[in-house]
Order: C-alpha cells, then structure tokens, then sequence
C-alpha cells in the first residue's frame, strides 16, 4: 500500500487503497465522451491508471486503439479486448508512442511531487509528436465545503467525508461509496494546486496547457512544448 493510502469494504485493495470490486461497479460517466471528442477518431491511446477498464472498454467501443496501464493486477484482470501491462505508471518505458496518453483519476494531483513528476516525464516520454496528453485534475471546490455528497442515478451514494492537511501542502482525503449492499472507504494523499502551480507543474517536465476540455476546467488538454 502507499504510504497515507488505504482502502476497506469488500474485495481486493489497490496499492493506492482504491477497491477493485467498487471500481468494476462505477458508471464511466461522461469521461470517455469527453476524451473522444478531443482526440482524432482512431487515435492510439495510452491510458495510464486505467483501473478495471472503466474508460477503457467505452473508449474501444468507439473505434479506439486503447492500451491499459495500471500497478493492480487485480484492476487489469478486468480488463478486456486490448493489451493491459501491469506497472507503476512512473515506471513505464514502452519505447513506443501514441497519439494520446491519458493521466485520469486526479493522479496529476499525486501528494508526492517527485511521483507527480514521475507520472508526467511517462505522459511525455510517450506521447507522438503531434499528439496530446490529456489530464484531469480537480475541481475548485474538491477540497472545500465538506462534508458533500452526490447521489448517482444508478442508486449509489459518493461521499467525500473530509480533507484534512498533513504538512507541505498535502491533503489526506477520506472517501466513502455505499451502495445497497456494500460500503467502501478510500484514504488518499493529494496535493491541491492552484493554476499556476498546475501549469509549473507541467512546464517541468515539458507540457503547456492547450485548452481545457470541460466547463469545470477538470479536464485539460496539453501538449509537448516545441
């Protein structure tokens, strides 16, 4: 388990305390329409922290050529119709390159900066000249006003019970998902950013920012500098 990280309820647990069963019920929302509309049809994607294919197995439906990144053996064994490659995300050297990669899942906002450099320096080293990295980050608001929670449509209920700091500049955040028959928790560290800092923090490793993909600013789109 990373350290700050953990996860109960039923099931296995990821290293980064994220639980596979609860993974493999989650809707994929409005992500993979999100992603597909800013990249060409057909592109070759790296998706990096693709979990149990929540996004992946959306994006192939669309025509995509999707491979699958995750640490958790246990999320990738979900994962079908593409390569899957189990590895830490900061670890990876394909020696290939795609014409998107994928940092999903808040992992920019890694509590760790030198993991957080780790993961971007893999966005960089594997994104095609001409291509995208596409990142989603969190809202304004996420560490603010909480207790919240969100009922989704599919009869679950999201809580983000606290955010409370632990020392430079670092959050641990505690989740809750109930479902009817089952309850699961998440402890993570997270490191909110700022703007600039978000930028900084690409421009180090080589990235600037495009545009932003949705109103909420969530998700970016950014491109090697030249």
């Amino acid at each position: 388990m990373r350290e700050g990280h953990q996860g109960t309820g039923p099931g296995a647990i990821a290293p980064d305390g994220c639980a596979v069963e609860l993974y493999a019920r989650l809707p994929a929302g409005a992500e993979p329409g999100v992603i597909a509309a800013a990249v060409p049809g057909g592109a070759r994607i790296l998706e990096l922290g693709s979990g149990v294919g929540r996004m992946t197995h959306p994006l192939l439906e669309r025509g995509f050529d999707v491979t699958a990144v995750d640490e958790s053996a246990d999320m990738l064994a979900h994962v079908r119709g593409t390569r899957a490659i189990c590895s830490p995300i900061e670890d990876l050297g394909l020696g290939e390159r795609f014409d998107a990669v994928l940092l999903a899942s808040f992992l920019v906002h890694a509590g760790d900066v030198e993991v957080r450099r780790g993961l971007l320096r893999t966005c960089v080293r594997h994104v095609a000249e001409g291509g995208c990295v596409l990142i989603q980050r969190e809202g304004a608001d996420y560490h603010t006003d909480l207790p919240r929670e969100r009922v989704d449509p599919s009869g679950f209920t999201v809580r983000i019970v606290s955010s409370e700091p632990v020392g430079d500049g670092v959050h641990s955040v505690r989740a809750e998902y109930a479902f009817p028959d089952a309850v699961w928790t998440q402890t993570f560290r997270a490191r909110p950013m700022t703007e600039e800092q978000f930028e900084q923090a690409l421009g180090e490793v080589g990235l600037e920012v495009d545009r932003c993909l949705t109103d909420d600013g969530t998700w970016v789109r950014a491109l090697p500098l030249s």
